[in-house]
């Protein structure tokens, strides 16, 4: 598949979901204080990739794409309130390019709309009763409680570290906070249910291997992305991750590297509140990072799971056919070029 032609697939099935999920979202009031927000922050959707791997997984097996549409918007909408709450809690100053619900709402308003954004989702999946049958559509349900439980262990994790200031975050310790994190909910769990609700049943674990080692290397691109991308494609502050402390795969790597003085300016460093956190220092941690090669240490860590999500594939869509599998192999490619 060309990526003129994958770009475009990706924009017609998140675009789908959003359409799906925005018919969904209640009207009325109080719409000032909540509808409104909600259905704002969810317009404004970045590229939908979560849904799209869902439809595109159930019509690969042979799914029909309506039967896979109301778990695709609640997968989405559920994302939209990850995000909400992932802003107030990392204290995030911009999304999408505009300032962060919690900036415009204030937090107590923003933790409910994300709250009632969550709700809403699993009240989408009650549309699958009719569509699926009530065995399937209580698997697609199992599916979602087990994403939600391990998206917000992962979320646990990482904000215990940065409360903690733990410096002895390893590389294994980051790769299964990225499994739970992100893995589960953004790329395991998309396959399973997409080819849940084509197939009816069957073994799912096949997903398991190759949406962990897409996932990771997503998670490791979008953490050199908040280093050294462009703000207009990352769609947050750039060096945001450094601001908020976040124990990536690169700060890892580098208090491994430091020792002496600079490994205790590193720790008083993110010791101390974002807030009072100075530019010089951010900067001296970026310039560190770059001495000690932890950006060039990170991509090709994302480049090896990339390689190894590429070896998993056959086995995971053994039996699938058409574009739809085709997007999503090129998907691996894409996961290349969004960081070059």
């Amino acid at each position: 598949m060309e990526r003129a032609a994958f770009l475009d697939r990706l924009a017609e099935y998140g675009g789908l979901a959003r359409k799906t999920l925005l018919a969904r979202l209640p009207e009325g009031e109080p719409a000032r204080h909540l509808y409104q927000p909600m259905r704002d922050f969810c317009a404004r959707s970045g590229k939908g990739i979560r849904p799209a791997l869902l439809i595109a997984s159930c019509r690969a097996f042979g799914g029909a794409l309506n039967d896979a549409l109301p778990s695709a918007a609640a997968l989405e909408l559920l994302h939209n309130a990850f995000l909400i709450h992932d802003d107030i809690q990392d204290q995030s100053e911009t999304r999408r390019g505009v300032p962060c619900l919690h900036a415009e709402l204030g937090v107590p308003l923003a933790i409910n709309v994300g709250d009632a954004m969550m709700a809403n989702a699993f009240r989408m999946l009650w549309d699958n009763i009719a569509l699926l049958g009530p065995g399937t559509a209580a698997r697609v349900l199992d599916e979602f409680d087990h994403l939600t439980s391990e998206s917000l262990e992962g979320q646990a994790l990482e904000l215990g570290w940065i409360r903690d200031n733990a410096l002895d975050v390893g590389p294994a310790d980051y790769l299964r906070m990225t499994l739970k994190k992100t893995c589960w909910y953004s790329f395991i769990h998309p396959c399973r249910i997409g080819a849940l609700i084509a197939r009816g049943g069957g073994d799912l674990d096949s997903f398991n291997e190759f949406g962990f080692l897409l996932g990771a290397a997503f998670q490791i691109r979008d953490d050199i992305l908040n280093l050294v991308g462009s703000e207009d494609r990352y769609g947050k502050e750039i060096l945001g991750d450094l601001y908020e402390g976040k124990r990536t795969l690169m700060l890892a790597r580098l208090a491994g590297a430091l020792d002496g003085r600079d490994h205790a300016r590193l720790t008083r460093f993110l010791a101390t509140p974002r807030g009072a956190r100075k530019e010089a220092e951010v900067v001296w941690v970026f310039d560190a990072m770059k001495r000690h090669d932890c950006i060039a240490y990170a991509r090709t860590a994302a480049d090896r799971l990339v390689e190894g999500a590429k070896a998993a594939f056959p086995t995971a869509f053994a039996g699938a056919a058409g574009e739809d599998r085709d997007f999503i192999a090129h998907l691996l490619d894409y996961m290349v070029e969004r960081e070059a």
